[in-house]
């Protein structure tokens, strides 16, 4: 019996979208604050029962400040990362720390992939 391949992506040629639902503001100092608003069924009942927020505000650092604002629907990772690197300059493994940030918004549903199916 063949052995399934192992999926593998290769990060660099993904074209990170912001989610168009998600609204933001950006702070004179250049820090990004999303306001993400908790909707469904269950999201209604831990806001009824137990005073969760309908939005949440998420406050970024300035590394994520700056990679949201480089998320133009046009920059593949690669060249995110490439300007990651110019801006902050001396960063430990940034490409990896990239991926994994790119990776937790997209769980999160505040990005998608450029030509994925938006759920």
């Amino acid at each position: 019996m063949p052995m399934k391949k192992k999926e593998s992506r290769n990060y660099l040629d993904y074209v990170p979208v912001r989610n168009p639902e998600i609204e933001y503001e950006t702070g004179d100092d250049g820090i990004v604050i999303l306001y993400v608003e908790w909707k469904g069924f269950y999201h209604r009942i831990a806001q009824r029962f137990f005073h969760r927020p309908r939005v949440s505000d998420i406050t970024m650092d300035a590394y994520g400040s700056f990679v949201w604002g480089g998320i133009d629907g046009k920059k593949d990772v690669h060249a995110l990362s490439q300007e990651l690197d110019s801006r902050f300059p001396g960063m430990e493994k940034s490409l990896s720390r990239l991926i994994k940030f790119l990776e937790i918004m997209h769980d999160n549903h505040l990005i998608f992939w450029k030509g994925e199916k938006q759920k």
